[in-house]
């Protein structure tokens, strides 16, 4: 029996020590978790929580740039980072073409024109025999391709003259004959070369270019340039056609193409006289060789507009003289290109003509008979609208060509 409550006791022991010892790893647990919590509580910092990496992430030590103490009140001069400019592409100048290319060129398209009086020189040859109706034939047809009555009747009577004493039987003869007597009227004599010598030292030529709305005087001015950059001179632009508005425009645009700086106003209707002296002033600055201006057109009868043209040739001389008025003028026009001519060389004292549309639909006598009005030679002539169809007139050539040669 003793042995029995022996038992029972010492199970009871047990269960007493076995309590104790899990009240006190409970206890003891306890104590660790507040701890641990408290340490925790101390490492939160304002409103920013850090939070312990879990054992199977990576942390990567974060690299540090240390900086060399510097002095109290020192500075620390950063260098910023400049961005590389972007490469400026300057338009490519052009080159343009050598004058007496030009002319040749432009005698070859002459010779396949069929132009007035081109056809009166070779229905003159293509006959047998010539008698009164083909001479009255003959010079009619001279007279409606503008030469005019006075040159026409010239040239029928001095050919009709020599062909009675020499013949047309030899049509190489007769032709010889026509060449030596067209020449003459269109006077290889006379001095068609653009006067760029300056009057003073240290002043450029002055070119004035004038004409009527239409005859494609801007076009002329910004093709004059090409020829004179062609023979290496420096050249300055005046845009004095201050009324219309795309005409300064398109000077500048002619001036970029071979380099060429264009003198222009950012007012429309501003005052062309002032404009003019300004690129001249300008001219005259930079050293250039020649200044060209070019005008309002004009219509030759409207008076205030032509007297306005004459003011702008005063004011220019302010600054330098003018060497050349070169009046621009539609071959096709005719008479009425003549009245023009006239009213311009009263007001302006015109010493060359421009003859632009010089082609298969002008009527080539107007050479000779713009000659004979004014006095003045054509010296320069546009036979189509590239940008080197202007070329210094050659009288050669252009029988030469009117002659189918």
């Amino acid at each position: 029996m003793w042995i029995f409550w022996t038992v029972i006791a010492i199970v009871g022991i047990a269960i007493v020590v076995a309590g104790a010892i899990v009240y006190l790893d409970g206890r003891k647990q306890r104590e660790l978790e507040q701890a641990e919590k408290a340490e925790l509580e101390s490492k939160v910092g304002g409103d920013e929580v850090v939070v312990a990496p879990s054992p199977t992430e990576t942390v990567e030590p974060e690299v540090v740039e240390v900086l060399e103490p510097q002095e109290p009140g020192s500075t620390v001069l950063v260098e910023p980072v400049v961005e590389p400019e972007p490469a400026v592409v300057e338009p490519e100048v052009e080159r343009p073409e050598a004058p007496l290319s030009r002319w040749a060129r432009l005698r070859r398209r002459l010779s396949t024109s069929n132009n007035a009086l081109a056809r009166a020189l070779a229905d003159l040859l293509s006959v047998d025999k010539i008698d009164a109706d083909v001479w009255d034939d003959f010079e009619t047809t001279l007279i409606t391709s503008d030469l005019g009555v006075g040159p026409a009747t010239e040239l029928t009577e001095a050919l009709r003259k020599r062909l009675a004493v020499d013949g047309v039987a030899d049509p190489v003869k007769a032709k010889e004959i026509l060449t030596e007597e067209l020449l003459r009227l269109v006077d290889p004599s006379l001095d068609r070369s653009l006067n760029l010598t300056p009057a003073n030292d240290g002043d450029p030529a002055v070119v004035l270019v004038v004409g009527v709305n239409g005859t494609g005087k801007t076009t002329t001015v910004g093709k004059l340039a090409r020829v004179l950059v062609a023979e290496d001179k420096s050249v300055v632009l005046g845009a004095a056609d201050t009324f219309r508005a795309a005409a300064a425009e398109q000077l500048a645009t002619w001036g970029e193409r071979v380099g060429v700086e264009t003198v222009r106003s950012d007012v429309d209707g501003a005052d062309p006289a002032s404009v003019a002296f300004d690129a001249v002033a300008k001219g005259v600055e930079d050293g250039v060789d020649v200044v060209i201006v070019d005008t309002a057109g004009r219509l030759h009868t409207k008076t205030g507009l032509m007297d306005e043209l004459g003011k702008v040739k005063r004011v220019i001389e302010k600054k330098a003289p003018v060497n050349e008025v070169l009046l621009v003028l539609d071959a096709t026009t005719g008479q009425n290109g003549m009245t023009q001519a006239r009213i311009f060389a009263e007001v302006v004292d015109v010493t060359g003509i421009v003859l632009t549309k010089l082609d298969g639909s002008a009527k080539g006598g107007i050479v000779v008979q713009v000659q004979r009005e004014l006095g003045v030679p054509v010296k320069l002539v546009g036979l189509g609208e590239g940008v080197d169809d202007l070329a210094p007139f050659d009288p050669e050539g252009f029988v030469q060509g009117i002659l189918g040669d």
